[in-house]
């Protein structure tokens, strides 16, 4: 008799990536780096992907998916990172709790992490069904208001890399905590191990309902204090818009624009300017 193989640790990071920039590969190789030892001590697959949109439902407008899935590509190229194509294609507006409901259905073993700022976590009540995500998946969040640099980690914070948890202090963690919508605050942990080893204790047990959609536990928060540089894409398309009357040789461009040289990956500067995206915004 064949043993049942060990789950997969799936983790996903949303957005339109329009275009996708330094920050976005940095928040995915930060949960990477940060589940990789835990999937080794359990000898778990990991699997951490960007899972692009076809148009987020609170904008008008995005980039042809096409462009957009070329230029995530070429970001992730030489990285251990992924891309899902699982809303890219479909008929816009499509919502998280859709797709968070379809992935369950397709790895119903797996653990499931979905990836998301404070902001978006703060907004949660406002989404379609968006309290009822902790239902099929965990949720990491990263703080990357101004508030996370109230949390160094020299002194006030300390950081076990393995475990990637943090010690703050009870007012500290009552802060972050009480940014979250009233209803998840219950469910937040102090470590990623904690996502892990809750998950996995769960497959001891009858863990899926309802035709094996919903889990039987709901799912768990953590939230992540390491800062995460602040790029914003709509500033990138602005640079790339002012570039296209700059009296600038194109090819220069991204070693003289400070901004689009620092957060742009260079592949992903060359697709642009060759099929000459963002030349009106």
């Amino acid at each position: 008799m064949t043993k049942p193989s060990l789950p997969t640790i799936r983790a996903y990071l949303g957005g339109s990536f329009n275009p996708v920039h330094s920050a976005h590969i940095e928040m995915a190789m930060q949960v990477y780096h940060s589940l990789a030892p835990l999937a080794a001590q359990q000898n778990l697959e990991l699997q951490v992907s960007l899972l692009p949109n076809a148009r987020s439902p609170f904008k008008q407008q995005s980039t042809d998916p096409k462009h957009r899935l070329a230029m995530l590509k070429l970001a992730i190229k030489d990285t251990p990172l992924r891309v899902d194509e699982l809303e890219l294609w479909q008929e816009p507006p499509v919502y998280t709790i859709d797709s968070v409901q379809t992935l369950r259905l397709r790895y119903p073993q797996d653990i499931l992490i979905f990836v998301m700022g404070m902001d978006s976590a703060r907004s949660l009540e406002r989404w379609k069904q968006g309290l009822k995500l902790t239902d099929y998946v965990h949720l990491w969040v990263f703080d990357r208001s101004a508030n996370a640099s109230a949390y160094p980690t020299n002194t006030n914070l300390q950081h076990n890399t393995l475990d990637n948890k943090k010690t703050l202090s009870a007012k500290q963690r009552t802060t972050l905590i009480s940014q979250l919508p009233v209803s998840l605050q219950k469910q937040v942990v102090e470590s990623v191990s904690e996502l892990i080893a809750l998950s996995i204790d769960g497959l001891e047990t009858p863990a899926l309902e309802n035709k094996g959609l919903k889990t039987l536990r709901k799912g768990l928060i953590y939230i992540d204090l390491r800062p995460v540089k602040k790029v914003s894409s709509t500033e990138i398309r602005h640079q790339l818009l002012a570039s296209v009357t700059a009296p600038i040789i194109k090819d220069s461009l991204l070693k003289d624009c400070h901004y689009l040289s620092k957060h742009l990956h260079s592949a992903v500067y060359d697709y642009i300017v060759q099929h000459e995206l963002y030349s009106a915004d």
